[in-house]
C-alpha cells in the first residue's frame, strides 16, 4: 500500500497540486479541524458511501494517527481504488486547518 507523510501532503498543497483527501475520523474529531478541501467520510460509512469516490481518482486517506485510514485504504485498495495512507495522521499534521 502506498503511503505519504504529512509533510509531503503539505508540500503538495503548498505547490497547489490538486489533491483529493478523505478524512475518515468521527464527526467530533473533525470538529477540531480538517485539512482544507478534504472531504469527510467516517470510516464506518466507507462501504455505503464509496460510490462518492471515483475509481479513476487518486485519494489520500487521513485519520488521527494512521490506523483507521490504513483500514480504509486496505479495503478500497482491494476494490481497485487508487489510495494512499497519510502516515501519522492528523496528530502529525502541522499545516492549516479548516473548521
Amino acid at each position: 500500500m502506498k503511503t505519504i507523510t504529512p509533510e509531503e501532503v503539505l508540500e503538495k498543497l503548498d505547490a497547489n497540486e490538486d489533491l483529493h483527501i478523505v478524512d475518515v475520523r468521527e464527526d467530533e474529531e473533525v470538529a477540531n479541524g480538517i485539512i482544507p478541501g478534504a472531504i469527510h467520510i467516517p470510516l464506518g460509512q466507507i462501504p455505503e458511501r464509496m460510490a462518492e469516490l471515483d475509481q479513476n481518482t487518486s485519494y489520500i486517506f487521513v485519520c488521527h494517527a494512521g490506523g483507521r485510514s490504513f483500514s480504509a485504504c486496505s479495503y478500497l485498495d482491494g476494490l481497485g481504488y487508487d489510495v494512499t495512507n497519510m502516515e501519522g495522521g492528523m496528530s502529525s499534521w502541522e499545516g492549516e486547518l479548516e473548521f
